[in-house]
């Protein structure tokens, strides 16, 4: 999702006519990721925000990465500085699915085990097909 508001912020400031740098602000492109995104989806009664009866899915963010710093807006730098690596924790419908960027819910030894055998299966079948 990161890249996903990164590029919505960034287009939508091009595309603006005039241009305008402050078409989709930061804020803005938080908002069409989650509340917003819901509303699309008609799923804001159960998704899009952090309120009490709905699906509590979020993350931790790590902002004091030399990456990311100097801080002066978490919005901003959220959008434009932040990807999956600065993911720290998971929640999914309350459900901690990662914590401190170790996954709880599955094997990760077995996972890159079948991604392993998986991606020989399809290179043999592109050589095949010569590909």
């Amino acid at each position: 999702m990161f890249a996903e508001m990164k590029l919505a912020a960034l287009v939508a400031k091009g595309a603006a006519q005039p241009k305008n740098a402050a078409a989709v602000n930061a804020a803005t492109a938080i908002r069409l990721a989650t509340i917003n995104g819901a509303k699309a989806l008609t799923m804001d009664d159960v998704t899009g925000s952090l309120v009490p009866g709905k699906f509590a899915d979020m993350i931790a963010v790590r902002l004091d990465s030399v990456e990311c710093m100097p801080l002066y807006s978490v919005p901003s730098h959220l959008v434009y500085t932040c990807g999956r690596e600065h993911v720290t924790d998971v929640w999914v419908a309350g459900r901690c699915l990662m914590r401190h960027r170790t996954l709880l819910s599955i094997d990760e030894t077995n996972l890159k085990s079948k991604t392993r055998d998986w991606q020989n299966k399809i290179a043999a079948w592109a050589a095949e097909q010569k590909v």
